[in-house]
């Protein structure tokens, strides 16, 4: 016999219970301190747990009934809404878990006492706080039940010993915040307790399921119980269970092949559609932008003087979670979102019914977040909760597809009327979502928005101690206060990023089938790659997207850029991740200026107004301009440098005196050197197998550049007035002096516009921390992003290899018979209790254990690759700079002038005259020595004939 301890409602204390006990079964742990959750001796290795063809249910025993009542049930957090559920109200083969099928296994509902009739008004989802409860009100405790989850504790319970594994949150209970801004700090990840681990591994269960008349698998799966240990709401089942969809369709033909989506089941109205596009991206920068969706949609529901946004906000707002490619996916994500409820192990499958499984859809309303921290955020810390679409793709097919699968297989269903697209790893700021639903609510006719992308500073501003980080940082912020604050105003703007951007969704839609902004978005995931300028051009797909929106026949939609959102991203911060995205983004971006501006004449068939048309068209003129400068950007930049070195050094006081000539010689030297090795390394080399070179090409740049600096602020100083008379009449010497005109006016001129527009924008921070950085590193923007890219204007990839073999290791789903004209299938999965809360306790274990750093390892063949291209580098350059630096030597005239002055030369000599008596010399001699070779060889020969 082994003991259990049975709780008793009349006395609040346990009560010794004997049952029969295998031998096999090991004795439970006893323990003295009341409520604690330790003896696990109840769950019994019996085939009445096992789901034995009951359909939609977790198990059956008929003991059950007969051992336990359910007069004292428990109830949700809200006093108000005790269950008095009888033993006669359950039915066999009815789901054990007390809130499945919450109506029928209830006989009254939301009543306190036998007295009290709740309000029909009463609606519990709008309770965000815990009411008061009586001293001596008693909570029974289920975990003593055979086959039962326990509920969420009750405030009561919050300070018992029942929760030992999690005592610094129980024991520092403090009643929920209001509803209000989501506070920083965090509750710690609860410890995983350990005593289901023995049941992890058991095998799984096979249950009898039907599937939808389009046979489609659509399974309810049941949330572990320490997910709601922190939850709100419990009484819905969108947090109850863990709804999967096996897709076995393309995204187009999702919404037809009979596939739903719980907000439209729900009947809700989806007025923002979030789509959160990862790859292989950490935990940590999950974490960090699911936090920050969950901040954003805490203050919309918090906003108190709009009518349209209120407590129950969160209904309206939809978070989809798209990851490219099953295997792809980082580890540590699929734990943190098995924490949250949103995904669960072992119940995805490879095949349906002989159809391939495309895509994994999990949908869950979650009522708690994880930070990057690893802590819990949940409803005391002000979220509300947020209802989320994990689409887990079962191929790598590349972010496009991720975003096909967003706007056709979900969008459709839901019907979305703003979309806000976000990659992993991008954090926007509370507010932003409010700020661009608000610029669409504004404008009608407003299609597109996007807000400023900011640089991830690190703690202390530490990331811009890098300089790559801080010219970055410089350039993001220029572009946005100038170039987007232009474009805006035009009403066209040439690009919305990816990272953060929004769209309305009806604009977005296809004038007929095939043609319209959707089509042309998506028309590069299925070219063939034969025409490389197409293949270039939907490089920078969102470009065209912009394009074909402004242009879309018989509209009038404009883009527009809200300054006031704000989301943060990580740059690049090393040499050759930043090559490497430059090299997509100025290929894209040339080609779709080219296919703008050839596809100009489409803005005329639209209902914009005449002026709106004569602005497009200014900008159309302006972009001609700019892709001009951009073609001839390598050439003027050196010409820039050169006039600049020749003029400073006629000044009637060089800087460099008589070394003038031999250092501007020298910089011009390196600067085409620099130029040459770029080329070579550009030629089918991959960035990070010539990280030196580049590197080396940046350092010389530089140089470069700070020469031109020093130059520029030299022409300043030596030009300016110095006497009383010369500054009266200033202006006519700013005006009539040609080379202060046109270099020092110009120049401080360029320098007065960035520093007036960010004082007006009131954010000149960067000016101070990243001018500088940006002036040094100017020449490599302008140098090797250009040269690299369209070196490798061949390469139309995205730097991901697509798995098209998939790993066949999760098991498929076959029919065996018909139910009421519907397939019913045997599907093998945790559906017992005990194995789903160990499945969770093992990933609290997992969270928990911090990964050891793995540097990211390239394949064999890709290394072997990358030897050879580097060696064949390596080569060229060794042979080509030996030559060029003889070459340098021998046409130097600081050389000669050393030669002469060491006597070594005559006055009237000059060094051609020696080195070209040495060179013809050494030829005659070596062809001298080659005929006497030759005469050797016959005469050899002759006399050998002569003796055979």
């Amino acid at each position: 016999m082994s003991n259990s301890r049975r709780y008793s409602p009349l006395n609040m204390q346990y009560s010794d219970h004997r049952r029969s006990r295998s031998s096999s079964q090991p004795r439970s742990h006893r323990s003295t301190s009341p409520l604690r959750f330790n003896d696990y001796d109840y769950v019994i290795d019996d085939d009445a747990y096992i789901n034995n063809n009951i359909n939609r249910s977790y198990g059956d025993d008929s003991n059950y009934l007969n051992d336990y009542t359910m007069t004292n049930l428990p109830y949700t957090t809200n006093s108000h809404y005790r269950q008095h559920s009888r033993r006669s109200s359950l039915k066999k083969g009815q789901p054990l878990y007390p809130y499945n099928n919450y109506n029928e296994m209830t006989e009254e509902k939301y009543i306190d006492n036998e007295d009290d009739v709740p309000d029909d008004s009463y609606n519990p989802t709008h309770q965000y706080s815990y009411p008061p409860r009586d001293a001596d009100e008693t909570v029974m405790d289920l975990t003593d039940i055979p086959m039962i989850s326990y509920p969420s504790p009750s405030p009561s319970h919050y300070r018992s010993s029942y929760y030992h594994d999690n005592n610094y949150y129980y024991n520092n209970y403090q009643p929920p915040l209001p509803m209000g801004s989501p506070v920083d700090e965090g509750i710690p990840m609860p410890q995983p307790t350990g005593v289901y681990r023995k049941y992890l591994y058991r095998k799984k269960t096979t249950k009898n399921i039907l599937l939808s008349p389009e046979g489609n698998l659509i399974v309810n799966c049941s949330v572990p119980q320490r997910a709601l240990q922190y939850a709100l709401h419990k009484n819905s089942e969108e947090f109850l269970s863990l709804r999967y969809t096996a897709a076995t369709c393309d995204p187009d033909d999702f919404p037809i092949s009979g596939y739903d989506l719980r907000p439209a089941m729900y009947g809700r109205r989806t007025e923002i559609f979030i789509v959160l596009t990862m790859y292989n991206e950490s935990d940590e920068l999950f974490c960090r932008s699911m936090i920050a969706v969950m901040k954003n949609i805490a203050y919309l529901c918090n906003l108190h003087d709009n009518k349209f946004w209120d407590k129950e906000g969160w209904k309206k707002i939809v978070v989809c979670i798209v990851s490219d490619g099953r295997t792809k996916i980082h580890p540590r994500v699929l734990t943190t979102l098995g924490i949250m409820g949103i995904y669960q192990d072992g119940i995805m499958k490879n095949a349906v019914n002989g159809k391939e499984v495309t895509a994994h859809i999990f949908e869950y309303t979650t009522q708690i977040g994880v930070d990057k921290d690893m802590k819990i955020r949940t409803h005391n810390q002000g979220y509300f909760p947020m209802q989320v679409i994990f689409c887990l793709k079962e191929k790598n097919a590349k972010k496009i597809n991720s975003h096909r699968w967003f706007f056709n297989a979900f969008a459709p269903i839901l019907n979305p009327n703003i979309c806000v697209l976000i990659d992993v790893g991008t954090k926007p700021t509370p507010s932003s979502f409010y700020h661009l639903w608000k610029a669409f609510e504004v404008n009608e006719n407003l299609a597109g928005a996007c807000g400023e992308i900011c640089v991830e500073k690190g703690p202390g501003f530490s990331y811009l101690l890098n300089p790559l980080v801080a010219s970055q940082n410089f350039e993001y912020k220029m572009s946005n206060i100038l170039d987007k604050s232009l474009e805006s105003v035009f009403g066209f703007i040439s690009v919305l990023p990816g990272a953060f951007s929004a769209y309305r969704y009806v604009a977005l839609l296809d004038e007929s089938p095939g043609c319209g902004p959707l089509s042309s978005y998506f028309k590069g995931e299925q070219m063939d790659n034969s025409n490389i300028f197409e293949a270039n051009n939907y490089l920078a797909e969102d470009r065209i997207l912009c394009f074909e929106l402004v242009s879309k026949k018989h509209e009038k939609w404009t883009l527009k850029y809200v300054k006031e959102a704000k989301a943060v991203t990580d740059v690049p911060m090393g040499i050759s991740e930043f090559i490497s995205q430059r090299r997509r983004w100025l290929n894209g971006s040339f080609f779709a200026s080219i296919h703008s501006i050839l596809n100009w004449h489409k803005i005329y068939s639209t209902d914009h107004s005449l002026f709106r048309k004569c602005l497009f068209t200014i900008q159309f003129v302006y972009n001609v301009v700019n892709l001009i400068f951009q073609w001839f950007g390598l050439s003027n930049f050196y010409l820039a440098f050169s006039f600049l070195s020749t003029q400073i050094n006629e000044f009637e006081h060089p800087p460099f005196g008589q070394s003038g000539d031999f250092i501007f010689g020298l910089m011009r030297e390196i600067y085409i050197c620099a130029i040459v090795m770029i080329f070579i390394c550009s030629l089918g080399n991959r960035p990070q197998a010539s990280k030196s070179f580049f590197l080396m090409a940046m350092i010389m740049f530089s140089l470069v550049m700070f020469l031109m600096m020093f130059m520029t602020s030299y022409g300043v100083f030596i030009q300016m007035p110095s006497t009383e008379e010369d500054w009266n009449e200033v202006g006519n010497f700013i005006f009539n002096v040609p080379s202060f005109k046109d270099t020092v006016v110009s120049i401080g001129f360029t320098i007065c516009v960035y520093i007036m527009s960010s004082i007006l924008y009131r954010d000149p921070w960067h000016l101070i921390t990243s001018f500088f950085q940006y002036m040094l590193l100017l020449p490599s923007y302008i140098n090797i992003l250009p040269i690299y890219a369209f070196c490798n204007i061949n390469d139309v990839t995205w730097g991901t290899k697509g798995a098209n073999n998939p790993k066949a290791d999760l098991g498929v789903v076959v029919v065996h018979s018909k139910v009421d004209g519907l397939m019913e299938a045997e599907l093998e999965c945790l559906t017992e209790r005990r194995d789903i809360e160990a499945y969770y306790d093992n990933l609290l274990k997992d969270i928990r254990t911090k990964p050891a750093e793995v540097k990211q390892k390239v394949d064999l063949q890709t290394q072997k690759e990358d030897y050879y291209k580097t060696i064949r580098t390596r080569v060229l350059l060794s042979w080509m700079f030996c030559n060029c630096l003889m070459i340098i030597t021998l046409t130097s005239g600081f050389i000669e002038d050393y030669l002469i002055q060491k006597k070594i030369l005559n006055e009237k000599q000059q060094l051609r005259l020696p080195y070209l008596t040495f060179l013809f010399w050494t030829i005659a001699v070596l062809a001298v020595i080659r005929f006497v070779g030759c005469v050797l060889y016959l005469t050899s020969s002759f006399f050998k004939l002569r003796i055979e």
